[in-house]
């Protein structure tokens, strides 16, 4: 391990996360003395140290597969940290385990807050909570990986320890070209959720810090009632449109691009994820229309809603869900698990992996009856392979058991069973919102302080799909 090379790396995010905190800073002009010192203060230690750490650049050289893990499994922790900072400053939270919890939650884009009030809270706090979520969604490693030939390093190991799903696949021969276009995907994608928002109803800074929270599946508000408050439908609508788009595989958007519509079209986990949503809402519309609302429509608009913002794991609210008979709850609960399409900026476990489990379940049926029969596993035509199966398979083992584990830590810290599933499932997931005492009208609060240091590592667990953490625990060869 090249100890230089990872402190050089380090130091230029921070450089550049620094960079990033004017934005909020120049907000904060109309928000008072303390907040634009605070701001002022965390942008210029982000700033300093990240050229301490890079102040002896090592020569140009790829990157070997343990310095990237190292580097990003260090770069959200470290993110989180001196994210967390104008929230310290600022005195919007009490103590600095809660400040962590929410950047980590940020940056993670899980959407779990500890705030019980956030209409409170200055313009330019909000703007940068939700600027945590929009840096995190396609990745700062991404970003990251598109400047590398600047710097002078070129690795593909950084993009695959970064990017979520099996297989990260390049739309074209050179990786930082690669990560460029998804940036530019990615970009696109959230000036036009700006304009359709704007056009919508809401005012600048509500259309700026929802693009912010949804293109990253992030689920930040700065209302304490989330999108509910707004009360409009057509602002529903567009952030539907947006959270569908951000839980699907940004390299088909790149192929609609380039006019390879067939490779859309045939597309077998974007069906399947579509599909999933579909018969989700539908299912769930028929369970809480003659309960809870006087119309199909309006039980089919809040339904949907709640589907796709916890299958994309946005975690956006419109609906108290919690109070939904238990066949809805334990359903959306499910939903936890799923997460958007491989290489989306959702969580979870992802739609292709549990597309290929069932075709590995099927294929295992199959072998029962035909014991000497070759069947190759395919998805859209092609053959899946065996290396990537037993990959999958191993991360859905690993993520159930460390689902199992800390849902047992939190029941141990005094949660109830509702709640510490949920909470699990949700912060794994990155999803937020969660049930019983975390449910969507509730925050993550009141919960004890040992959960609030343990929560934030399993919401790194489940950002970084696991491998990149764990692949750090093992010796060197």
């Amino acid at each position: 391990m090249r100890y230089k090379v990872l402190a050089y790396l380090l130091g230029t995010l921070l450089f550049y996360l620094g960079i990033f905190m004017i934005l909020p800073l120049l907000w904060s002009v109309t928000d008072g003395k303390v907040i634009f010192l605070s701001f002022l203060i965390s942008a210029a230690a982000s700033i300093v140290v990240g050229f301490l750490l890079r102040y002896k650049k090592p020569p140009p050289d790829d990157i070997s597969i343990k310095e990237s893990f190292s580097f990003v499994a260090l770069a959200w922790p470290i993110s989180a940290l001196f994210g967390c900072l104008p929230f310290l400053f600022s005195g919007t939270f009490n103590g600095f385990v809660d400040a962590y919890f929410e950047s980590m939650s940020g940056f993670t884009t899980t959407g779990a807050t500890i705030l019980k009030d956030i209409e409170i809270l200055p313009q330019s706090i909000l703007l940068w909570r939700s600027l945590t979520q929009w840096l995190g969604g396609m990745g700062i490693i991404v970003l990251f990986v598109a400047m590398l030939p600047k710097l002078g390093i070129r690795s593909i190991n950084l993009f695959k320890a970064e990017v979520p799903g099996p297989n990260p696949e390049r739309m074209v021969p050179r990786l930082a070209e690669t990560a460029k276009r998804l940036w530019i995907v990615y970009l696109v994608f959230s000036a036009f959720q700006f304009i359709m928002l704007l056009v919508s109803g809401l005012n600048i800074f509500d259309s700026l810090t929802h693009t912010f929270t949804t293109m990253p599946t992030g689920g930040f508000s700065t209302y304490n009632g989330s999108i509910a408050a707004f009360n409009n439908v057509r602002a529903e609508m567009v952030i539907i449109l947006f959270m569908i788009l951000a839980g699907g595989n940004f390299t088909l958007y790149y192929a609609i691009w380039q006019k390879q519509w067939k490779h859309v079209l045939r597309d077998t986990e974007l069906r399947f994820y579509l599909s999933g949503i579909l018969i989700a809402t539908a299912i769930l519309t028929i369970i809480i229309y003659p309960m809870h609302y006087s119309t199909i429509l309006e039980a089919g608009r809040r339904a949907s809603f709640q589907v796709i913002s916890i299958i994309t794991t946005t975690g956006y609210v419109t609906a108290d869900y919690d109070s939904w008979p238990s066949l809805a709850r334990v359903i959306l609960f499910f939903l936890m698990f799923l997460g958007g399409s491989g290489g989306s900026t959702g969580g979870a476990m992802k739609q292709i992996r549990i597309l290929i489990l069932i075709k590995y379940a099927v294929r295992e049926l199959q072998k029962v009856l035909h014991p000497s029969a070759v069947i190759p596993l395919r998805l859209g035509g092609k053959v899946i392979p065996e290396g990537m199966v037993q990959n999958i398979l191993g991360f859905s083992f690993l993520y159930m058991f460390i689902f199992i584990i800390s849902s047992i830590l939190i029941s141990a810290m005094g949660l109830n069973f509702t709640t510490s599933l949920s909470v699990v499932a949700s912060c794994l997931g990155n999803v937020g919102p969660a049930l019983d005492i975390v449910g969507p009208t509730h925050t993550y609060a009141d919960l004890p302080v040992a959960s609030k240091i343990l929560l934030p590592f399993i919401m790194l667990l489940g950002r970084l799909e696991i491998y990149t953490i764990l692949i750090l625990l093992l010796p060197d060869s």
